[in-house]
């Protein structure tokens, strides 16, 4: 099994904490590389389904070693929540590796990341609110805190100290919120460092070694293509590379060590948040009608398309090609795992965007200008649907109605990619593997 990136062909939310339970497995190490506590993903273990949303999912197996790396922003209270959540339904993190060099989600983040979203009001990015942008800022002006400043309680004060000389004005004055004291943070994040500490490591050092001594790495990444800070809706995205070429920044081994790009695609599209999203199909809330709010609020509820860290109700659409073509050439895909293909049992017929259409111009790529996705209309091919044949007891591509295996084979000429792994229900055993590396 070669070392694998697993990452998001579309807004998030593909369900890529299932695929990657599912074959993390078959990996020595499973590597977070960006992101922080705004991606949510749910895990099976037993009867019991957790919401993870910092900790990787190869956390689930005592053979891997989980890797929280350099390029993740990390929230010691959920780090410490998330670790007793585990070891309560009796998952050991004892394998778990941090990086030093990641840098840490600070109470004044989360204030600016609330503040800033409520100024912004109608234009608001639609972000979690978790401080995750004002992380990254501050990573990238070279005035953020890391995990191993954590450990030097006179360097972390200094560095308290001056981040709130910079901080707490902007705070009173701009925004007219509660400034912060070195002591209140000091107090409330040091005991943080002693529970962490074990699990501190030079998590590139380690990573590389594990390549040269022939190990599997798996790395994980969240949210999607679409909400990548370069390649994404800009600046409807997260603040992060989701794409994977993040995997080599944001773990620190070179692009070499990486054999295969595995895209996770939902069978139809969901976004979180503001932005374009050509084939949306709006609520009535939204303004939405006729079928086309129908069919929203249905694949809403069959789907349960409720985020796992907001608790938001997603937007919902008809699967998009032109995304997924444009995913499969930023993150040079060598195949695709499409996911809740059972949740489109409930429609007659369903719908496909090959294009986009702009003041009479047919997109097949996507635009890069951004005035032109905000208007683009979807051009639609319509496809026979199986409507109430219930495929999630399938375990063999065959198994799959005639109109499904129709459907699946159209999204893989469509979007140019291979489809070796098909979720048809969210429990683990509900997984048609199309490719034998895969499989049992």
């Amino acid at each position: 099994m070669p070392s694998t990136v697993l990452v998001g062909c579309q807004w998030g939310d593909e369900g890529k904490g299932k695929i990657t339970d599912l074959i993390a497995k078959k990996f020595d190490y499973v590597v977070r590389y960006q992101g922080g506590n705004n991606a949510g993903h749910t895990v099976i273990h037993g009867d019991t389904k957790l919401a993870l949303h910092l900790m990787p999912s190869g956390v689930m197996y005592d053979d891997a070693v989980p890797v929280i790396g350099n390029g993740v922003v990390v929230d010691p209270g959920v780090f410490v929540k998330e670790k007793a959540l585990l070891e309560s339904e009796g998952i050991s993190v004892k394998n778990l590796k941090i990086s030093c060099n990641a840098h840490v989600i600070m109470p004044y983040h989360k204030v600016l990341d609330g503040a800033e979203e409520k100024r912004l009001g109608e234009n608001q990015i639609g972000t979690t609110k978790r401080g995750i942008g004002p992380c990254y800022q501050d990573k990238a002006a070279r005035r953020g805190i890391r995990v191993q400043d954590l450990l030097d309680e006179k360097i972390f004060r200094l560095k308290v100290e001056t981040a709130l000389q910079q901080k707490n004005p902007l705070l009173q004055k701009v925004y007219g919120l509660q400034t912060f004291t070195v002591e209140e943070i000091c107090d409330e994040y040091l005991p943080y460092a002693r529970i962490m500490k074990p699990y501190m490591a030079e998590t590139s050092i380690l990573l590389n070694e594990a390549l040269s001594n022939g190990k599997n790495v798996l790395f994980e990444g969240a949210q999607g293509t679409m909400l990548d800070i370069d390649h994404g809706t800009y600046p409807y995205v997260t603040s992060s590379s989701c794409c994977a070429g993040g995997a080599c920044i944001g773990s620190g081994v070179g692009p070499k060590a990486i054999d295969r790009a595995l895209g996770i695609c939902k069978a139809y599209v969901t976004r979180v948040g503001g932005g374009p999203f050509p084939t949306e199909l709006k609520f009535p809330e939204e303004g939405g009608t006729g079928q086309d709010a129908l069919d929203g609020e249905l694949l809403c509820d069959v789907g349960h398309e409720y985020g796992v860290t907001t608790g938001r109700k997603r937007r919902c659409g008809w699967f998009d090609a032109v995304v997924a073509r444009y995913a499969a050439s930023v993150n040079g895909l060598t195949d695709i795992a499409l996911t809740k293909l059972d949740v489109l049992s409930a429609f007659d017929t369903i719908k496909v965007c090959v294009a986009y259409e702009y003041e009479g111009e047919r997109y097949e790529h996507f635009p890069q200008q951004q005035s032109v996705l905000f208007h683009a209309k979807p051009i639609y091919e319509e496809l026979p649907g199986w409507k109430g044949e219930d495929i999630s007891g399938c375990r063999k591509y065959e198994e799959l109605p005639a109109n499904t295996r129709a459907y699946v084979e159209y999204l893989e000429e469509v979007t140019g990619v291979p489809m070796s792994i098909i979720s048809v229900g969210a429990d683990r055993d509900a997984t048609i593997f199309r490719s034998g590396d895969w499989g049992e």
